[in-house]
């Protein structure tokens, strides 16, 4: 052998060796659920409002030195960019814990090489990949090493400072003020400017651009239909008046340090006299007054791990949804695994029906008949069938990596009847599950159909009862012609295949931004979908609307004002639960 191919060889193993020991830590302590699909890393690393929330520094003994100002701009990069996956606490949550007695037995240079060049297990390669640079590894690789900072508390003292009451009940119009078809406005969230843009669903014309919290996750209605609520990532609820002259906000406050959930009451005799949120942080859930958001009772969620029994921390509250039932609030906690039904008929003496399902409750929706709700268990590959009216778990199905329904899709199937589908973020599967015990006893809670789609990274999928059609979106998938585009399936010939739109090519935006397209979402007359063509905050997005019996263009939406459009939520079909 040459002394060139000698030198070439010592030198490819030595670039080999940072790799293999970032692989051995992956490996070595594994979550539940092996690996990250890269879809999933990507909508997990997305900037927490906790970055900006100053926080005690435990100087640990044993721990790497740090100054004040490095641990407090390591702490900003954590949660900006980890938290999402190894939790506020570093206890872990979709990724595995990064505690002090894991971390400081691996070693500075050992922890700088596995943040700098990421693991198959899903670890992102930061330095390797540009994110971070080496000075920040570094940093890193000393934080981890440190006491985890604990947030702040957030009780009802915190929430009262914030609460305000815009327009008091009694100064509100006695019937509605405009003109606008209130049952067609589409709420859509504007990102990175924390507001909501309110568009005429008949006219295609923005009402008003209302300021809210930062990235709002989901617009719910009252049950009336006058009412929106939105909550932002940074746990701001904004109560939204439909039927003011011009609508806009009414009442907010502000429910914890990041959230991600809201509903109010709907079963009969309590429309919109409740209201809830879940937080992220502080790990809890609180009641509101219907009309003002007034306060009225916090109930922590912190508890025991499904299965294994073991304490939990910072179990976050997911979705929540509103029974038809009963009055009662679901209430799905991811790490713990547990669905609560909340009866909220006397809050002064609150009665909780614990359900066990499988970690890590997520996303989901009701089925066609509003009696039974699937919830996605996505870091346990499973989907959870509650029974709101038996208040019990009506079956836990097996599907594919990491289920994000959103709310899911309901329709009829030609062979199977009615069903309830899924698509995935780590998976191209959408997995149709059978919902009539009564019809069709033998699908029940089945998984009927698996149809391939055209990859992961799929955060909705949507339907309509006047649809032949059936649409799924990629936003977070790799490939460019995936997240920009958008497959229609017909319901009738789910085997033929969907016919892919070029959605972010319809919307002829001028510059060259991500335009990743998200989130399908009817009118109220189920003949047209709406998308939303999602760009950097300094590129130009759209609204693309199609028309579903076509599938051709209908028209597209543009506005300076609509800066990084994301979910968008009809006012009938979000108020009924159509999807």
């Amino acid at each position: 052998m040459s002394k060139h191919k000698t030198w070439l060889g010592a030198v490819l193993a030595l670039a080999a060796l940072p790799l293999a020991m970032a692989q051995a830590f992956a490996e070595d302590k594994k979550p539940a659920t092996e690996g990250h699909a890269p879809a999933e890393v990507k909508y997990q690393a997305g900037g927490s409002p906790l970055a900006d929330v100053d926080m005690y520094q435990d100087i640990n003994p044993k721990a790497p030195a740090m100054s004040k100002a490095e641990f407090d701009e390591a702490r900003k990069i954590y949660f900006e960019r980890c938290a999402g996956c190894h939790g506020v606490l570093r206890k872990g949550a979709t990724g595995k814990p990064l505690t002090p007695d894991i971390t400081i037995g691996k070693g500075t240079e050992y922890l700088k090489v596995f943040i700098a060049y990421g693991s198959p297990a899903g670890m992102p390669n930061w330095q390797t990949s540009g994110e971070m640079t080496e000075k920040q590894v570094d940093l890193m690789a000393r934080y981890v090493q440190q006491t985890p900072p604990t947030p702040p508390e957030y009780g009802m003292k915190d929430m009262r400072s914030t609460w305000k009451v815009i327009v008091p009940p009694d100064q509100r119009p006695k019937k509605k003020m405009n003109n606008y078809n209130i049952t067609n406005i589409f709420s859509t969230t504007l990102r990175d400017t924390g507001e909501v843009a309110l568009i005429d669903g008949d006219t295609k014309k923005i009402i008003n651009i209302v300021k809210t919290g930062y990235a709002v996750h989901i617009s719910r209605l009252s049950a009336s239909g006058r009412y929106l609520f939105v909550i932002g990532r940074d746990a701001k609820i904004n109560m939204i008046d439909l039927w003011m002259e011009k609508p806009d906000n009414v009442a907010e406050i502000r429910v914890g340090l990041e959230a991600r959930s809201v509903d109010t009451s709907k079963y009969k005799g309590y429309e919109d006299k409740l209201a809830i949120a879940g937080s992220y942080w502080p790990p809890q859930f609180v009641i509101m007054d219907g009309d003002t958001l007034e306060p009225k009772k916090i109930v922590a969620t912190r508890g025991m791990v499904v299965g294994t029994q073991e304490y939990h921390p910072e179990p976050r509250v997911a979705s929540i949804v509103a029974s038809h039932f009963k009055p009662e609030f679901v209430v799905n906690v991811k790490e713990t695994g547990k669905t609560l039904m909340v009866d909220y008929s006397n809050i002064d003496a609150l009665k909780i029906t614990e359900i066990g399902s499988a970690p890590f409750l997520h996303d989901g929706g009701w089925d066609s008949t509003k009696r039974y709700f699937l919830v996605a268990a996505n870091q346990s590959n499973k989907i959870a069938a509650i029974d709101a009216k038996e208040g019990k778990l009506a079956a836990l199905i097996d599907v594919g990596k990491i289920p994000h329904p959103g709310r899911g899709a309901n329709f009829t199937h030609p062979k199977f009847g009615p069903v309830w589908a899924t698509s995935h973020l780590g998976a191209d599967d959408i997995t149709l599950i059978g919902t009539d015990p009564k019809g069709h006893p033998q699908q029940a809670w089945k998984v009927v159909q698996v149809v391939k789609g055209q990859g992961g990274g799929s955060l909705f999928i949507k339907s309509h009862p006047k649809s032949k059609n059936l649409w799924v979106d990629t936003p977070l998938n790799p490939d460019p012609k995936l997240s920009q585009s958008v497959a229609a399936y017909d319901i009738g010939n789910l085997d033929k295949g969907p016919q892919v739109l070029p959605i972010a090519q319809w919307a002829d935006l001028k510059d060259d931004g991500a335009k990743r397209v998200v989130q399908p979402e009817y009118n109220k007359a189920g003949d047209e979908v709406w998308f939303a063509v999602w760009s950097a905050k300094n590129k130009e997005s759209a609204l693309v609307v199609v028309d579903d019996k076509t599938l051709k263009l209908k028209t597209v939406i543009k506005d300076p004002k609509l800066i990084t459009p994301t979910g968008h939520f009809n006012v009938h079909n979000t108020q009924h639960d159509v999807y």
